[in-house]
């Protein structure tokens, strides 16, 4: 079964940068869509950016504009590029398909802490 390792946070200071990768045990190619979704403390799930096989994404409103989204299907890695970070961006980050029957079993997430 395919598993997902995010790696990439950590503590950075507001208005900076860093990139998130979600590395796949397995091929994502054929999954269409794939998003990274972050978690806040008391918070539901949410999705924050998707890309689909085809390269075209989208973006929650929160983020547009400072995250890029994007992916490598030849070595099955998922990139977030977060750039202007905010403290509200603080949360757990996690990566998987978009589409909930083609989900593969949520990893671990990488965490990362913006500070003000």
């Amino acid at each position: 079964q395919v598993q997902l390792v995010e790696s990439g946070g950590g503590l950075v200071q507001a208005g900076g940068s860093l990139r998130l990768s979600c590395a796949a045990s397995g091929s994502i190619f054929s999954i269409n869509a794939m998003g990274w979704y972050r978690q806040a403390p008391g918070k539901q799930r949410e999705l924050v950016a998707a890309i689909t096989s085809g390269g075209s994404t989208n973006y929650a409103d929160s983020v547009k504009g400072r995250f890029t989204i994007s992916r490598d299907n030849a070595n099955n890695t998922v990139y977030l590029q977060m750039n202007s970070l905010k403290p509200e961006d603080t949360a757990v980050y996690y990566c998987n398909a978009v589409v909930p029957v083609s989900r593969i079993p949520w990893g671990q997430g990488t965490q990362f802490t913006v500070s003000s």
